[in-house]
């Protein structure tokens, strides 16, 4: 899709993804439909001001607020949605309280679901839309540590797959992205501190940014962003035993950081 032809709803804004996201599809022709759960900070996001931008302050995890982001995303004509919003849960699982876990279940995952449900009616009426759901590498290379995180982002990474082929005789396009670690303050810093001791990587958000508007303008349906992780993400789906072993080398110093919350 060429992106000054798109009509974007991008939940997530305020986060730092989000923010570089906002600024670039703006960049590129894009009109937008920013929600985020702080509205003074969104108006801000997008310092262009030939670009249409609306803003919306609402929480995905509400019900009106939902209904509300369906409401003006079909008033937007949008016919672009990028599940972009997420959280981060860094803990080992049996010391981690219910509530959490179910905070980022409902965040990374069903609220994702939810809000294409309601969206798929308008958008599957449009000559040509695209659904972007912004998964992890962790959603095919689970992580200790992240275990509530990694299953949410699998079951968005399967939601992805099976909505795509579901939606293989339409003109919706369904498109899963998964960067590796992004430095943004969804890092805790227990998950910086473990990333650097293990020398994980970590990209700038608007590389990552960068990164997806290209994935748009090639019509790219999946891609893993950083190399060696998406190696090791391909290689956990064809050898998983191998992963367990090269974690297990690890675990010990997974575990200081995560009980030091």
């Amino acid at each position: 899709m060429q992106l000054n032809q798109a009509r974007i709803l991008l939940t997530g804004a305020n986060g730092g993804l989000g923010q570089a996201l906002a600024r670039q599809l703006s960049a590129a022709g894009a009109a937008l439909l920013l929600t985020g759960r702080e509205g003074d900070r969104l108006a801000g996001l997008v310092p262009d001001p030939g670009g249409e931008v609306s803003c919306l302050q609402a929480d995905l995890t509400d019900a009106d607020d939902l209904a509300r982001i369906v409401e003006a995303a079909r008033a937007f004509g949008v016919n672009v949605l990028i599940n972009s919003a997420g959280i981060g849960c860094f803990g080992l699982l049996e010391e981690q309280a219910w509530p959490n876990i179910e905070r980022v279940l409902l965040t990374n995952l069903e609220m994702p679901m939810r809000l294409t449900h309601a969206l798929l009616p308008w958008l599957t009426a449009q000559p040509q839309a695209v659904i972007v759901n912004i998964g992890s590498t962790f959603g095919s290379l689970p992580f200790p540590g992240f275990a509530a995180y990694s299953a949410a982002k699998a079951g968005l990474r399967g939601f992805s797959q099976a909505l795509r082929r579901e939606l293989a005789d339409s003109a919706v396009s369904v498109v899963h992205l998964a960067p590796r670690a992004i430095d943004t303050p969804l890092n805790s810093p227990a998950v910086n501190a473990l990333n650097r001791q293990l020398g994980n990587r970590s990209d700038n958000p608007e590389d990552v940014a960068s990164q997806v508007v290209q994935a748009l303008l090639r019509e790219d349906r999946e891609r893993h962003f950083g190399f060696p992780e998406r190696l090791f993400a391909w290689l956990n789906g064809v050898a998983p035993r191998l992963i367990d072993q090269a974690l297990a080398g690890k675990l010990a110093t997974i575990k200081k950081h995560a009980s030091s919350l």
